[in-house]
């Protein structure tokens, strides 16, 4: 079956009626302080119902209105400029992701670009980089400071505060209307999961985007030229434009296809079960998984597979470079490109 049909066969029954497959109760538990029951550290029912709650947010007729990204767009170029002076690009373009994602998901943004003094963005950033380190030192994490953390989190909720008591102060028609009967809580534990899904996917992407295309002038003139032709060098584009350059979607799709948002990832077994190859003598057999195994999956390490690519030649380069001409004739198979995971939980946004 090889990586690819154990991938999928792992997304695709995650939330199977067995429910056999999640994130898993240590995960709920390490990471509740932070996202508390949001859809990230959920499973069966409770995912479910947070799914359903989200998916409004994302409706197409929002995802087509640009202006909100506009405006924070124009803010980080202003700040790329540089004005002669080094800068870290990175940085600004988790600054423009975090304004961007609160203007649009909750209306106002939280001003972190070009703002040393923004409290929400270095408490987000705080509250991140401590909760990563108190999940890898697993049985260590009892010695992990956690002053900064508990600080950060308050910072944090006092922003997102206002914003949850606006949604409970609806009628119940217009809660009934808008499907959602969520209290206080789960509201808050919702903000904080997608905002922290919409800062750090994006960001790491563009970062990821810019760093071939400076390495790759080629690609990059070409991109410019698509750009220029398309929408011309003085108006923002439209939805429609974005979905009409090709080249651009070749460029953001090769940049996925190396350096995805989740590189790698894994589910818990949440019952004794069975992945569907991998025992026996030859490895055609099923293979018993213990409750509570920890099961990884790399989609990184599945896009890089040389054996779902033509072979390397002079018009065809090796599957590890930036190359985005491949997407004019490779089409990838199904399951064969997860950057946005896949099955049930495959990206709602």
């Amino acid at each position: 079956m090889g990586v690819q049909g154990h991938t999928q066969y792992l997304l695709e029954q995650q939330l199977s009626r067995l429910g056999f497959l999640g994130k898993g109760e240590s995960f709920t538990r390490d990471w509740q302080d932070f996202l508390g029951h949001g859809i990230f550290a959920t499973d069966g029912e409770e995912w479910a119902a947070s799914r359903q709650l989200l998916r409004p947010f994302f409706a197409q007729h929002r995802v087509r209105d640009l202006d909100i990204f506009e405006t924070h767009v124009q803010q980080l170029l202003l700040l790329i400029k540089g004005h002669g002076k080094e800068i870290d690009i990175s940085e600004l373009f988790y600054g423009y992701t975090l304004d961007a994602a609160t203007d649009f998901l909750l209306g106002r943004s939280v001003g972190s670009l070009g703002n040393a003094d923004a409290q929400f963005a270095r408490a987000f950033g705080d509250v991140q980089r401590i909760q990563n380190i108190r999940q890898r030192a697993g049985p260590f994490q009892v010695l992990v400071p956690l002053k900064k953390f508990w600080e950060g989190l308050k910072v944090m909720d006092a922003f997102i505060e206002p914003f949850v008591q606006d949604a409970l102060n609806h009628s119940p028609e217009e809660l009934d209307e808008k499907e959602t009967k969520s209290g206080s809580g789960i509201i808050r534990d919702q903000i904080v999961n997608i905002l922290l899904a919409g800062r750090d996917t994006t960001a790491g992407t563009l970062s990821f985007l810019f760093k071939e295309l400076s390495a790759h002038p080629i690609a990059y003139s070409k991109l410019r030229r698509e750009i220029l032709e398309k929408v011309g060098a003085g108006q923002a584009p439209t939805y429609d434009d974005l979905k009409n350059m090709p080249y651009l979607q070749h460029c953001i799709s090769e940049t996925l296809r190396l350096y995805p948002s989740v590189p790698f990832n894994m589910r818990i077994a949440l019952k004794d079960t069975t992945l569907p190859r991998g025992g026996g003598h030859d490895g055609l057999s099923r293979v018993g998984i213990k409750k509570d195994t920890i099961i990884g999956y790399a989609p990184r390490h599945l896009h890089l597979n040389p054996n779902m690519y033509p072979a390397a030649s002079a018009s065809s380069p090796p599957v590890q470079d930036f190359w985005p001409e491949r997407w004019e004739t490779w089409t990838p198979r199904p399951w064969q490109y997860i950057p946005f995971n896949g099955g049930p939980r495959i990206c709602i946004g």
